[in-house]
């Protein structure tokens, strides 16, 4: 029960950050302030829309790029619960089974997490009219603010994947999700259209073995080391998972667009712009948690109690 729970609050995150981010597009295509860095986009007008700005698009940019790979991540995982419950073949029904109850606290810490940040940075694109009650986006901080919360709050969903998940059948689940990933970085290596996708979820996959590792290495000595680590684990594994999403997206896209995508060209299209964004401007902050969770707990548990 808890564990489906957790996997519908995951979805109730994500939701959350969709619906702010497609007002914030919205709200992004209307307001009219400034002029563009490059020159007037709209010269007719006394200032341009705020999306042909930067930092606004990088905002909205990233939303895109996180809900789109969540959206995926959740089906991926969802069918990983139809096999282990339906599938006739046992290995095969063993090995979702696996995959779902790795990914389970993935998804709820990572999808409820950006979930927040998300309509946190939606609100910021409306400026002081976020802030009011007019145009709702206060309401969808709110929302969001619960789901890192209950059916286990993140910090625990962070330790359980830690603590319990990794170690769980001699590591089996997370070995496994290893190989898919590698194999599929491998077996489009020489394929230059997938290059700029493969290379830099390669990156973030060493990232994650070399976390793991590590783990190994410093957390049954010292298991501060393993709570220390946990939440930069959480999201270096959650980004790798994210990542995946992305490959397996930009090679049907690729795909499609190859063999002639019509009226759906454009939609494909997008995809591979926004895949490489997570790629180029996301994925790179593997390197980043890598270097969190190789720093220890010392600093992090030096201060006495009473100095805080």
């Amino acid at each position: 029960m808890m564990n489906e729970a957790r996997l519908g609050v995951g979805l109730q995150g994500l939701a959350l950050g969709e619906v702010a981010c497609q007002n914030a597009a919205s709200y992004a295509r209307e307001r009219i302030q400034g002029r563009s860095l490059s020159g007037p986009k709209a010269p007719d007008k006394k200032a341009d829309p705020i999306i042909v700005h930067p930092d606004i698009r990088r905002a909205l940019m990233t939303m895109r790029a996180y809900s789109e790979a969540g959206r995926a991540l959740l089906l991926w995982t969802a069918i990983q619960s139809d096999v282990a419950h339906r599938s006739g073949d046992e290995k095969e029904s063993q090995a979702a089974d696996d995959m779902l109850g790795l990914m389970t606290p993935v998804l709820k810490g990572v999808l409820t997490d950006k979930g927040f940040d998300h309509a946190v940075a939606a609100q910021q694109i409306f400026g002081g009219h976020g802030y009011i009650e007019e145009h709702g986006m206060s309401q969808f901080v709110r929302d969001a603010r619960i789901t890192q919360i209950y059916e286990g709050a993140n910090g625990i969903q962070a330790l359980d994947l830690v603590g319990r998940k990794l170690a769980m059948h001699g590591g089996r689940a997370v070995q496994a999700f290893f190989g898919q990933v590698g194999e599929f970085c491998e077996e489009h290596r020489s394929d230059e259209k997938m290059a700029p996708f493969t290379k830099a979820l390669k990156k973030g996959l060493n990232d994650l073995q070399a976390a793991t590792m590590w783990l190994v290495q410093n957390a049954m000595a010292k298991p501060d080391n393993a709570g220390a680590a946990s939440t930069d684990y959480l999201h270096l594994f959650g980004l790798v998972a994210l990542g995946y999403m992305w490959g397996q997206m930009v090679r049907i896209s690729q795909t499609k667009l190859a063999d002639g995508a019509g009226d759906s060209a454009g939609f494909y299209e997008n995809k591979l712009v926004t895949g490489r964004f997570f790629m180029e401007r996301v994925m790179p902050e593997t390197s980043l948690r890598l270097a969190r969770i190789s720093s220890g707990a010392d600093t992090l548990l030096a201060l006495p109690a009473e100095a805080f």
